[in-house]
């Protein structure tokens, strides 16, 4: 029997973190052939070559496809996706596989998803139906839905949302979200094997930021950071623990300016272009505070009863849990925000949270859909109508 041929696609360490168990059941399965194509950040010094990682837990990575573009800009973001076209459409040209998968709203997850189309391989696509009106990422995200052919959501309210776009009840599954069942199945580090690994001691109260640029609202960049670095300053015991941003427009200038705060306060700040995925997860059982405007904090924070400070409107309409604390990150929002979070009667609130994205076995729901999905009639592709109101 010939084995039906997956490919997952990754360009970025968060979006790798988030498919990991349903590679791992891809690869798996008797009946399936893994095939890896890492692209994006994965491959970028300048981001942590987190291409490694992959190959660390064991993935053989069928194809490395080459498309950033060394700019900050919104007209080289725009040529970074030309590139991941043409040279992805050259890879699955190659590799043949009968379906891809990928996860999300990421720039060059587009340019895949077109490469897929027009190739006529079937598209499976998580985490879609979501809303995050402070970027471009929802054009991006719904666009991807429209071209996809099995989504796989996150929860009730985004599966109706993808119903509603035009696409059939039949081919779109809410089974929860992957990153907190990857928090279920992973052993996290203890404390002392972290801090040997981030070469750093954690001190009493932590901090963890991971702050990306809002795209459709570049101007609030330096003013925000600014506020930030401020709001930090009034916590001159805490050890901050900055991620570093994606390559999305502007992403370098944040980065630059993360770098130039660790190197003023090098005894409390550390900053890291990717900690890795059980890195990651590790470090959140012992954080007093997240910090930034990451769907991490939206997703993966609660599950470990700790705040989110969410700054901005990156992540605006997501669906959240009581844990999640907003702010504008204009004058001293920030700051009152992460007081707030570090409260005593906040801390209190923190111990029953609701958690919005929790399933059981996602990744093997996943698998199981896609291993069974008809693939000829799934590429057939018609529009569903609501019924009339």
């Amino acid at each position: 029997m010939k084995k039906r041929k997956i490919a997952v696609i990754t360009g970025s360490r968060a979006e790798y973190g988030l498919l990991y168990w349903t590679m791992r059941e891809i690869q798996d399965d008797p009946e399936l052939e893994l095939q890896v194509i890492v692209t994006g950040m994965h491959l970028s010094p300048e981001f942590g070559l987190t291409y490694r990682f992959i190959e660390a837990d064991g993935f053989n990575i069928a194809a490395k496809v080459e498309m950033l573009v060394s700019s900050d800009t919104a007209s080289g973001t725009a040529k970074s996706m030309g590139l991941c076209l043409i040279s992805m459409t050259d890879t699955l040209h190659q590799l043949l596989p009968d379906m891809i998968v990928v996860l999300g709203d990421r720039f060059e997850t587009l340019a895949i998803a077109q490469a897929a189309l027009v190739q006529k391989i079937p598209i499976a696509h998580l985490h879609g139906g979501e809303l995050s009106a402070g970027a471009i990422d929802d054009a991006i995200r719904h666009s991807i839905t429209k071209m996809s052919h099995l989504h796989f959501v996150a929860a009730e309210t985004y599966r109706a949302r993808v119903i509603q776009m035009g696409e059939n009840p039949r081919t779109v599954f809410n089974f929860g979200s992957p990153g907190l069942e990857q928090i279920r199945k992973l052993t996290l580090l203890d404390r002392p094997a972290l801090e040997k690994v981030i070469k750093r001691e954690l001190k009493a109260q932590n901090f963890l930021v991971t702050y990306h640029a809002a795209t459709l609202d570049l101007t609030e960049t330096t003013q925000v950071l600014e506020n930030l670095f401020i709001s930090l300053d009034h916590y001159p015991d805490a050890l901050i623990i900055f991620t570093k941003a994606n390559a999305d427009e502007t992403g370098r200038f944040i980065n630059r300016k993360l770098e130039e705060y660790v190197s003023l306060h090098p005894e409390r700040a550390c900053v890291f272009a990717s900690l890795g995925h059980l890195n990651y997860l590790s470090l959140l059982q012992f954080v007093d505070v997240v910090i930034g405007n990451s769907s991490s904090g939206i997703i993966e924070v609660p599950l470990f009863k700790a705040p989110t400070v969410n700054i901005g409107t990156r992540q605006n309409k997501r669906l959240r849990a009581s844990t999640i604390i907003d702010c504008d990150g204009y004058g001293d929002s920030i700051k009152q925000a992460i007081a707030t979070a570090l409260s005593k009667e906040f801390q209190t609130q923190l111990q029953t949270p609701v958690f919005q994205y929790t399933q059981d076995t996602t990744a093997a729901k996943i698998k199981a859909a896609i291993k069974s999905a008809d693939l000829p009639n799934l590429i057939q592709k018609q529009f569903y109508d609501l019924e009339p109101v």
